[in-house]
C-alpha cells in the first residue's frame, strides 16, 4: 500500500493533479471502468443544483434509512472529518476503509492523474458498490455535466434551486449554470425539479431528452401551515408534515424529497404518520445550526456561501425575532464569491460585521474581504484567526445577542474547531 494513514493520502491526492479543479469525464471514467464500477446500488439518487443540496441528501437517507432500506451517500465537501464524505447506512465510512479504497483507485489509474476530487469520488463509488445498497445518494460537487459524479446514471435525478455560483467553471448567470447543471439529465429518467421558476436551460434540456418532470408549483404543491408545518399535495397524495432542520428553506428543501420519494416508491403503501416521522432524526451541521459555546448568546453556524443562500439566512434570521440584542455576522469567504452580493442580501437584519481571514486555497484575509463589502456594509472588527474571533465575542456579547459564523465551509470549519479546542474537556 503507497500509505497507511487517512491523512497521508488526503495530502498526497492535493498535490498528485497539476490542477485543483479539472472539469471533464474521460480520466475518471476510464478509472472507474478499471475499477469494475458499474451498477452501485439497485437504485441511485442524484442530486444537483446550487443551494439545498445537503439538506436534501440528508433527507432521502434519512427517510429510507428509517423506512428499512440499506442507503449509502456520497457529498462534499466535508466540515470536521474527510469520513463525512461517505456514509453507509448512516454511519461515516472509517479510516482503514478508505485506505483500502484509494489503494483501489491508485492501482487502477496506472499513470492516470486525477484532482483531488476526482480520486475521493472514485473512492466513494468503489466503497458504495462493495455495501450494494437498496439506494444511493450520490450529491454532484461542481455542476454536472462534467462534475466526476456524472459517470453514474442515475435512476431519479433531483435538481434543487439554481443559482449564481462557481461563475469562472460554469457560466456567469442561470441560464449557462442551469445548462451545466442540467448535464446531469438521462433520456425519459424521471426528474424532480424542485424550483418553482428554473432556468429555462434546465426545462429545455428536460424537453429535449423526454425527461418525466416532476416540478414544483406544477405537479407538486407547498401550503404553508403554522411555524414548520405545510402541506404537501400532488394529484394524486396529500400529506401534512414538519420540516425538521432549521432555517425557513428547508420547508422547500423537504417538499423536494417528498416529491422523489413519490417517484421512487408507492406512498400511498405508507400512512401519514410513517410519511411525516421517518424524517424525524435528521441531522446536517452547519446548516443554520444552532451550537453549544461558552457565549453569553446565541451561536448559529451556516456553511452559506451565495446569494441566494444569503436571502434564505436573512429570512430565518427575522424570523427569530430578536428585538432584544444585536446580530452579529462573522463572515470568512473565499476569493472566488460575490462577498458584495452575500452581505447585501443580509445588511437589513444584521447590526455588526466581523470579517475573519480564511489562510487556505483561494482564502481571502479579513482587509481583502472588507475591501470588498465596505461599500456595502460598514465593518466593525477585523480578526485574523477564528480563536480572536471567538475570545472577542465572548467578552462582548451579551445574552440576548445572536452571532451568526457563516460565508464558507472553511469559516464554519474553523470556528468548530475552536469551539472543540476551548470546550472543557480539553481545558
Amino acid at each position: 500500500m503507497r500509505f497507511h494513514t487517512l491523512k497521508q493520502w488526503l495530502d498526497w491526492q492535493m498535490v498528485l493533479h497539476d490542477q485543483a479543479i479539472d472539469l471533464g469525464l474521460d480520466r475518471v471514467a476510464e478509472v472507474a471502468h478499471r475499477l469494475g464500477i458499474e451498477r452501485i446500488a439497485t437504485s441511485v439518487i442524484t442530486v444537483a443544483g446550487t443551494n439545498g443540496k445537503g439538506s436534501t441528501v440528508a433527507g432521502y437517507e434519512n427517510w429510507l434509512y428509517q423506512a428499512g432500506f440499506s442507503v449509502a451517500s456520497y457529498t462534499s465537501p466535508h466540515l470536521r472529518k474527510y469520513n463525512e464524505r461517505v456514509k453507509l447506512d448512516c454511519d461515516m465510512v472509517d479510516d482503514a476503509d478508505f485506505c483500502l479504497a484509494f489503494e483501489a483507485v491508485d492501482q487502477a489509474r496506472k499513470q492516470t492523474s486525477l484532482t483531488y476530487f476526482e480520486f475521493g469520488t472514485l473512492a466513494a463509488l468503489y466503497l458504495i458498490q462493495d455495501f450494494r445498497p437498496d439506494y444511493a445518494i450520490l450529491e454532484v460537487g461542481l455542476g454536472g455535466r462534467l462534475d466526476a459524479v456524472n459517470i453514474i446514471d442515475a435512476d431519479l435525478l433531483h435538481l434543487t434551486p439554481i443559482g449564481i455560483d462557481h461563475q469562472s467553471w460554469l457560466g456567469h448567470d442561470r441560464e449557462q449554470i442551469g445548462f451545466e447543471k442540467a448535464g446531469v439529465l438521462r433520456a425519459g429518467s424521471p426528474v424532480i425539479v424542485n424550483d418553482s421558476d428554473p432556468p429555462k436551460s434546465v426545462l429545455d434540456e428536460i424537453e429535449r431528452l423526454n425527461c418525466d418532470r416532476f416540478q414544483l408549483g406544477k405537479e407538486y404543491r407547498v401550503i404553508p401551515l403554522q411555524g414548520k408545518d405545510f402541506l404537501w399535495r400532488s394529484e394524486a397524495l396529500e400529506f401534512q408534515l414538519t420540516a425538521i432542520l432549521p432555517g425557513v428553506h428547508q420547508v422547500q428543501n423537504l417538499a423536494g424529497v417528498v416529491a422523489g420519494l413519490s417517484r421512487l416508491l408507492q406512498l400511498d403503501d405508507y400512512s401519514i404518520g410513517q410519511v411525516r416521522d421517518y424524517f424525524r432524526g435528521m441531522r446536517l451541521p452547519g446548516r443554520f445550526e444552532l451550537v453549544s459555546s461558552r457565549l453569553a448568546g446565541r451561536l448559529y453556524l451556516d456553511v452559506g456561501h451565495n446569494q441566494d443562500a444569503a436571502k434564505a439566512l436573512a429570512g430565518s434570521l427575522a424570523e427569530l425575532g430578536n428585538q432584544a440584542g444585536k446580530i452579529v455576522v462573522l463572515l470568512g469567504m473565499l476569493e472566488d464569491k460575490r462577498a458584495d452580493w452575500f452581505v447585501a442580501e443580509l445588511k437589513s437584519v444584521v447590526d455588526e460585521w466581523w470579517l475573519l481571514s480564511l489562510d487556505c486555497d483561494r482564502g481571502l484575509a479579513a482587509r481583502q474581504l472588507s475591501a470588498r463589502v465596505e461599500t456595502t456594509v460598514h465593518v466593525e472588527q477585523l480578526f485574523d484567526t477564528a480563536d480572536n474571533a471567538f475570545e472577542h465575542a465572548l467578552s462582548s456579547l451579551g445574552n440576548e445577542d445572536i452571532m451568526l459564523v457563516t460565508g464558507s465551509f472553511v469559516t464554519v470549519e474553523l470556528l468548530l474547531r475552536t469551539l472543540s479546542d476551548s470546550s472543557p474537556n480539553n481545558s
